[in-house]
């Protein structure tokens, strides 16, 4: 690959003017006086095509990607159709969340727009659907948590500086309790830190201190052990989130459980 830098160069040209490299052909002349080939002769045109057809396909897009879209396709019509029915088998939407959590490990890696898609994706309102649980909650009742039963709601804002995340417990529309507080979001590492600043609890909302929300989602079981701990260390909660999109998102808490959320409409 190294003897064919103005080869290379061209060839990126192509892929970026055309995501279909057939439908732009340049004349053999063009090849032969742009392209020496490492011993001296020149490369035609079924030459260079045999050279990058198994770097990229049809549309244009790299064979590495070939390998993982198709798959997260299929992850996501499972958690699609989970957070629509609620009739999906538990087992196989785990296997859905965990396959789909390293896809999306690897999508991000190969293409650094991936983690703000995920971001962009992420504004707006959320009913979590389905969960494993924390581990410590795993531990207690011998089994994943699975479809959740109750109305738990998550919004976030990302038009507001520092961005905005709500997080509450609903009969109807009505919040039981409810947390807001700022988060970050790490793109690097799809990773989003927040830090519960007020509660409201049937209407009536007072301050809190940072890690309080912690505390208080610990005793209640709405949240992970982990939480306080990291909190008593100065670290905020966090998730990582493997996806965020039109209709779900999913995420691996910082107590280690697996979740799925439904977009719904906001209020």
């Amino acid at each position: 690959m190294k003897t064919y830098p103005s080869l290379l160069s061209l060839a990126a040209a192509v892929l970026v003017l055309e995501p279909t490299c057939s439908a732009f052909v340049p004349s053999p002349v063009s090849f032969r006086s742009a392209a020496p080939a490492a011993n001296g002769t020149s490369l035609g045109v079924s030459q260079f095509q045999d050279l990058f057809k198994d770097l990229f396909n049809a549309d244009g897009k790299s064979a590495a990607s070939a390998e993982y879209d198709q798959p997260i396709a299929d992850c996501l019509a499972i958690l699609n159709a989970a957070a629509e029915t609620k009739a999906e088998e538990p087992e196989e939407v785990v296997t859905a969340l965990e396959d789909l959590e390293k896809l999306m490990r690897k999508k991000a890696k190969a293409e650094p727009d991936a983690a703000a898609a995920v971001l962009a994706g992420l504004n707006g309102s959320w009913r979590l659907v389905f969960t494993t649980g924390t581990k410590e909650t795993q531990d207690k009742i011998k089994k994943t948590v699975n479809y959740f039963p109750v109305k738990a709601v998550q919004r976030f804002d990302t038009s507001t500086e520092p961005y905005g995340i709500e997080n509450g417990i609903y009969v109807g529309d009505f919040a039981l309790v409810r947390f807001t507080g700022p988060f970050v979001f790490n793109v690097a590492n799809r990773k989003l830190e927040f830090d519960f600043t007020r509660i409201e609890v049937l209407g009536l909302g007072i301050d809190i201190k940072s890690g309080d929300a912690a505390k208080i989602g610990a005793s209640t079981g709405l949240g992970s052990e982990n939480n306080v701990k990291n909190a008593e260390k100065g670290k905020l909660p966090f998730f990582n989130w493997i996806s965020a999109d039109e209709t779900i998102a999913t995420a691996r808490g910082g107590g280690g459980g697996l979740a799925l959320w439904k977009r719904i409409d906001e209020e």
